[in-house]
Parts: C-alpha cells; sequence; structure tokens
C-alpha cells in the first residue's frame, strides 16, 4: 500500500464522497508560497484519482482565506531566472499554471471563504466552480497598487468587463455582499453557518454520479475555452510580464523601502497614499 502522502502547507480528508483540502499556513494568511504550489495541485490530483470522492472542498485554516502570494519569497529567482520580461513571464507562468488547479480538477471545487480573499488567492477562489463565502470575505485584486499585475486575469470571465476594471483599476476590495451582487460569489452565509451551509451543498453534489458531474463541468469548462478563456489567460500573463518587468518609480520605491525597512512597512507606505 503507498505511504500517505505528508504535506507541509495543507491538510487532505475525504469522507461521504467529498474530499476536503485546507490550505494551512494560517500565520501568514494562508499566503501562498513555494510548497502551497506544489501540494495543492498534488492534493487536487489525489482527489481526482478517488473513484470515492465526487467533490472537492477547498477551504482554509485561519481567518482569512489568502493573502496572495508570500510577498517573501523570491518568485523570479525561483520561476523566473532572467531579469527582463521573459524571466518575468516564466515566473507568472508557473504561477498561472497553480491557479488553473481547480478548473483542471476533473470534479467539481467549490470554495469555502473566510477573511481576506486576495491577489493569487482571490485568483485561486474564481478558479473554483462555486464559491461560497463568509459575511467576513473581503475579495479583490491590489497588485495595480504596486505596479505589478495579476497573473491570471480571470476577474473579467467571471464578474464582466464593467465591473473588474473598475475594481482592478484601482485594486479595491469588496465585501462578501457585493460578491454575491456581481457574481463572484455564489452564496453568502453568516461566519457560524458557513461550514455547515457549504458541505450540505457538497453532499448534495456528491450524491449525483461521478460522470455526470466530470461530463458537466468539462462541458462547461470547453465551452469557455472554445470561446477564447485560456488564449484570454495567455495574453493577461503576457501583458502582466510586460510591466513586471518595468521599473516603475512606485515599485522601485516600494523595493527599497522593502529593503531598508521590511515588508510590513513598504505595504504601509503604499497603503497610506489611498487614506486620504
Amino acid at each position: 500500500m503507498p505511504a500517505t502522502p505528508q504535506y507541509e502547507t495543507i491538510l487532505y480528508g475525504a469522507e461521504g464522497g467529498v474530499a476536503t483540502i485546507t490550505l494551512n499556513r494560517p500565520e501568514v494568511k494562508n499566503a501562498i508560497n513555494f510548497a502551497m504550489m506544489e501540494e495543492l495541485p498534488a492534493a487536487l490530483r489525489r482527489a481526482e484519482a478517488d473513484r470515492d470522492v465526487n467533490v472537492v472542498v477547498l477551504t482554509h485554516n485561519g481567518p482569512d482565506w489568502g493573502a496572495g502570494y508570500d510577498l517573501k519569497q523570491d518568485w523570479r529567482q525561483k520561476y523566473g531566472g532572467d531579469e527582463g520580461v521573459l524571466g518575468a513571464r516564466n515566473m507568472l507562468k508557473a504561477c498561472v499554471a497553480f491557479e488553473y488547479g481547480p478548473w483542471d480538477c476533473e470534479k467539481p471545487v467549490i470554495a469555502m471563504v473566510r477573511g481576506y480573499c486576495l491577489a493569487g488567492s482571490c485568483e485561486l477562489a474564481m478558479m473554483c466552480c462555486v464559491t461560497f463565502a463568509a459575511d467576513s470575505a473581503q475579495f479583490g485584486e491590489p497588485e495595480i497598487r504596486f505596479s505589478t499585475a495579476p497573473p491570471m486575469l480571470v476577474m473579467p470571465w467571471t464578474i464582466g468587463l464593467k465591473k473588474s476594471r473598475e475594481l482592478l483599476y484601482t485594486g479595491d476590495t469588496i465585501d462578501a455582499e457585493e460578491g454575491l451582487r456581481i457574481g463572484m460569489v455564489n452564496r453568502v452565509y453568516p461566519d457560524a453557518e458557513l461550514e455547515a451551509e457549504t458541505y450540505r451543498y457538497a453532499r448534495r453534489c456528491a450524491a449525483i454520479s461521478q460522470e455526470a458531474l466530470k461530463t458537466t463541468k468539462a462541458a462547461i469548462n470547453r465551452g469557455a475555452e472554445a470561446a477564447g478563456f485560456r488564449q484570454a489567460m495567455e495574453i493577461g500573463m503576457d501583458m502582466g510580464a510586460m510591466l513586471d518587468s518595468t521599473p516603475t518609480e512606485v515599485y522601485e520605491t516600494f523595493k527599497a523601502i522593502t529593503a531598508k525597512d521590511g515588508l510590513r512597512a513598504a505595504l504601509r507606505w503604499r497603503e497610506s497614499q489611498f487614506e486620504k
């Protein structure tokens, strides 16, 4: 019998036709690091291969779904190498491949979200089939404030062009009720009810035959892909690589403050400019 995989950044369990994958870096708001980049896709493949699992719930420990990519890790060095636009593209390509995990999983993936759901973590939630949120949830893509771009520009496909422009041009966040109104979220519940309601829905889905669930998900995904979904993600990645390799004044100042006083100081410096 093969050994049960051991994970550093997630937890895995399965019961009653539902696999649960839990993001488990609560001390850093479940920020995505190098280990999670490998472990989450592996766990999704594990659920996909398990004939006793029909549905996956993707959730998190701690009060926050995720703060995006861990900025304390050297992403360019790990995935990019070259300092130019090609290095930036290679880095974003790795991030996009990671975020495709819920989309590419043959079985439905349900996101259960509390607290902050920002940047790459927000993209990950949008790539899930269904998103249930607590009324504490906050969604947003703040990258533009630091002169960088989302690795995966999925928001326009989720909520439409007009609202995406409004949010992506400012990096502003929205609450769960607004997310529900514009279609980023399927349902909103009080924090205390979120888990029970999410698993109530997951068990209903798990009662459907695996063949029907897989076929229906494939039909929805392939329809979007025929309409240009993957090509749009590629274009967004290429444009983001150009921005990420451009030494804008804001980004250079942000890097300088980070080097001198630390990441928290740099974040405070940038966010203070939006409080006026």
